[in-house]
Formats: C-alpha cells, sequence, structure tokens
C-alpha cells in the first residue's frame, strides 16, 4: 500500500515538474498562463495600493493569494534544492506577500504597511523576465536593458508605496499616491521640484537614499541601452559566457575567442 503510494506521488510530482521545466506544447503554455499571472498580479497590487480595503478587494485578495501559495508550493515541492530555493529574494517576497493577503481579513494591523508588503510582489518580476529569457529570443537579445529597466522599475514603485505610507495616505482617493510617485521620481532624477518636499528626518533621509540610488539605476539603464549588447560566448578555458562584440580575448583569463559576428 505504502509502495502504491509512493509511486503515485513520484508520478504527480515528474508531472508538475514537466508543467514547469519542460519544452512540450502543454507545457509552454502553462507557463505562460503564470507569466500572464504575474503580470496581471502586479499591475493589481499597483492599482490598488491606493484603494480602501472592502469586502470586494478582500475577496479577490484571497483569491490571488491562493493562486500564488498553489504556485509556491509547487515550485517547493519539485525543487531539488528547496531551501536555496526559499531563500531565494522573490520567493522570500511571496511569502511575505502571501502572509499579508491570508492575515488581513483576521488581524487588525495598519493596512499602509500590509501595502507596502504587497507591492514585494514586484519582486517576482525578477523571475518573470528569467522565465521569459529562457522562452523568448527577443528577451534573450536584449536582457541587460531589461533588466536594468526592470531595476528601475521595481525600485521607483516599491520607493512610491514607502513614500505613500509614510506621507500622503490621508489623502483622498490617487491624488495621495500621485503625488509620492511624483515626488519619487521628480527626487530620483534629481530634479527637485520642490513643490512636494519631505520635512521630517526620516523624509529626508529617505529622499538622500532615492537620489542616490535612482541616480544609479539611471546611469545603469542608459548604459545598457546605448552600448552594445554582450555576446554570449561560453570560453572554453574558464567557461564565462558573456563578452563585448569585439572582443578577441576573455576579459576573465586571455583565452582567445572566436566570437560570431554579423556579416563575418
Amino acid at each position: 500500500m505504502g509502495s502504491t503510494a509512493g509511486r503515485h506521488d513520484a508520478s504527480v510530482r515528474h508531472r508538475v515538474r514537466h508543467l514547469y521545466s519542460a519544452r512540450s506544447g502543454n507545457a509552454m503554455w502553462f507557463r505562460y498562463g503564470l507569466i500572464v499571472f504575474d503580470v496581471v498580479s502586479i499591475l493589481y497590487f499597483l492599482a490598488t495600493a491606493a484603494l480602501p480595503e472592502t469586502d470586494l478587494l478582500l475577496t479577490i485578495d484571497l483569491a490571488v493569494g491562493l493562486v500564488i501559495l498553489a504556485d509556491f508550493s509547487a515550485r517547493m515541492w519539485i525543487a531539488p534544492r528547496r531551501l536555496h530555493a526559499l531563500l531565494q529574494v522573490h520567493t522570500m517576497a511571496d511569502l511575505v506577500v502571501i502572509a499579508s493577503l491570508f492575515l488581513a481579513p483576521f488581524i487588525h494591523v495598519d493596512m499602509a504597511f500590509l501595502r507596502i508588503l504587497r507591492g514585494l510582489r514586484l519582486l517576482h518580476a525578477y523571475r518573470l523576465v528569467r522565465d521569459l529569457r529562457r522562452e523568448n529570443n527577443f528577451f534573450r537579445r536584449n536582457e541587460d536593458a531589461l533588466y536594468a529597466g526592470l531595476n528601475l522599475f521595481v525600485f521607483v514603485f516599491v520607493t512610491t508605496s514607502m513614500v505613500y505610507v509614510l506621507a500622503f495616505e490621508e489623502r483622498p482617493g490617487y491624488a495621495g499616491y500621485v503625488d509620492a510617485l511624483y515626488f519619487t521620481v521628480a527626487t530620483l532624477t534629481t530634479t527637485g521640484f520642490g513643490d512636494i518636499t519631505l520635512t521630517t528626518p526620516s523624509g529626508k533621509l529617505l529622499s538622500v537614499f532615492i537620489m542616490v540610488v535612482g541616480v544609479a539605476l539611471f546611469v545603469q539603464l542608459a548604459r545598457a541601452v546605448f552600448q552594445p549588447p554582450r555576446v554570449r560566448h561560453p570560453c572554453r578555458a574558464c567557461g564565462l559566457e558573456r563578452h563585448e562584440p569585439d572582443a578577441i580575448h576573455c576579459k576573465h583569463c586571455g583565452a582567445s575567442l572566436q566570437l560570431r559576428r554579423k556579416g563575418g
């Protein structure tokens, strides 16, 4: 009896692993469905960041939380190294988001704090881009620019959630959230119009943080967009995969390279 249950468990695990990693048509459609859900859930949390809690939103939150929990459980079940998978940043962010979604109806906590936690779902976008890179040539060709843009996007909206909670939550509707977004973008670009400012010590420190990190992310994005993309070609000597398009030697070990070039 036990051996039969074990074989059934192994069979189900094999089918789940097939859906998450195989190249068959059904598996790819399944993963594209997960990608669509990830995009929709991220947009949903952004769109509802400034909305008051209602019964409808709580119901949608629970439904979204169930799907995230099912996906999380399946990935942990088939993971060859579960502790390593659990310690990934996007995995821990999903755990925090799941907890915030399921505990909100039953505990009396500051909903503003939960809005920040749910904004961490944006970190899942890194796994989203990684999955798209595996499935799509466009994402592989533009990996550097996409990751640089994603870094900036995640930083802007996670920081906006923090600024909104600290300074603008009392403003009705989306006005406060738009003000928080406006302040974040004006600060990280160092435009500094001065019409909206944070005057408390914590607010000033947050402004400094936004400026320093924001400038670095903008420079990273500009470099990724305007510099030629690196070529993927494993070095036979040391295994380094990414090289400058005009490289003739590996920058890590100095071994000779024979990169494929257009028109060559």
